[in-house]
């Protein structure tokens, strides 16, 4: 028993520290912001749009389709924020990939989408979700998409 109450009083500084720490996360009223900074930019440029926030897990928080736009940018635009999140890098660097020389070898890569429009979310240094936007141009949908992020 002496042994038991001793492991407890060593371990009991290293359970609460690790219960001090939490991670930061994206909340809903976060995605809410980010997607109405995206849709303010799109409704601004004269562009329809559907814009995807998703966790730093993959899983959508808030999924928004303008009036008017094509539905096939539902799941591009899905497709986008998941890249951005599963690779903690912009889909543009996936595109310009793509253009040079042997870049053809992304398309391999499970979840990576060559087309600009999707941005990881970090927040001190974490990634907390990402951002997919689709609708327009490629580069149309990336200037939307940092705009929302930096609206955050």
């Amino acid at each position: 028993m002496k042994k038991l109450a001793l492991l407890i009083f060593l371990l009991f500084p290293i359970i609460t520290q690790a219960q001090d720490y939490m991670q930061p996360y994206l909340t809903l009223e976060d995605a809410t912001r980010i997607s109405n900074a995206a849709e303010a930019k799109s409704k601004a440029e004269g562009w329809n749009m559907v814009i995807v926030i998703m966790d730093a897990g993959g899983h959508i928080i808030s999924l928004r389709k303008m009036d008017g736009v094509q539905i096939g940018s539902i799941d591009v635009a899905i497709a986008k924020a998941k890249s951005a999140v599963y690779f903690k890098r912009p889909t543009k660097v996936f595109e310009d990939a793509m253009k040079a020389e042997g870049g053809t070898r992304i398309v391999t890569l499970p979840n990576a989408v060559a087309i600009e429009g999707g941005l990881p979310i970090f927040k001190d240094g974490t990634i907390i979700g990402s951002i997919g936007i689709s609708g327009a141009s490629s580069a149309q949908d990336g200037t939307v998409a940092s705009f929302a992020v930096a609206a955050y």
